[in-house]
């Protein structure tokens, strides 16, 4: 889905948000510099894959920690790492630095668990729209009420899961 795809999803579903374009920004550090509203609700996406194939998408705090041991305990998986550009590319349909939630719904077969920090439920989030040259700032409940419609759930994660 593109970045107007998405917008009008939202509005179909009649949720709100608030979208800031800017430069592409590949990093956490390029986004901190953006000096975006709602610096609380910023989000880093990791898309991972197992030593079994198996792919992840962890949504957590954008300064979060996160052990990937730890997660592989959790998860009950083989060893995790970052998936290649490749990966990323065939199965979210996204680049490098454009990571988010929002990716799952190129995923028609449902290859990729959604892990979402639990510290985002009833708090605003920020994620790109597809695209790295945005950042939306919505409801984290309405982006999970948005991504269920398409059979997407989120596995709650608490941040003592990750670190």
């Amino acid at each position: 889905m593109s970045k107007d795809e998405i917008l009008a999803l939202l509005c179909g579903c009649g949720v709100p948000y608030e979208v800031f374009s800017h430069p592409a920004v590949t990093t956490v550090e390029e986004a901190d510099a953006l000096r975006l509203p709602y610096p609380d609700a910023g989000a880093k996406n990791l898309f991972l894959r197992d030593g079994r194939k198996g792919c992840f998408l962890l949504t957590v705090r954008e300064h979060a920690e996160v052990d990937l041991k730890k997660l592989r305990q959790r998860l009950g998986s083989g060893r995790l790492s970052l998936a290649s550009e490749g990966d990323l590319e065939s199965i979210l349909k996204l680049h490098r630095g454009s990571v988010t939630p929002f990716g799952l719904l190129n995923d028609t077969e449902h290859r990729v668990r959604f892990l979402l920090d639990e510290s985002f439920r009833g708090e605003k989030i920020a994620v790109h729209p597809n695209e790295n040259t945005a950042t939306l700032f919505l409801n984290a409940d309405d982006l999970v009420r948005v991504l269920s419609r398409f059979g997407i759930e989120p596995e709650y994660i608490s941040s003592e899961e990750l670190a």
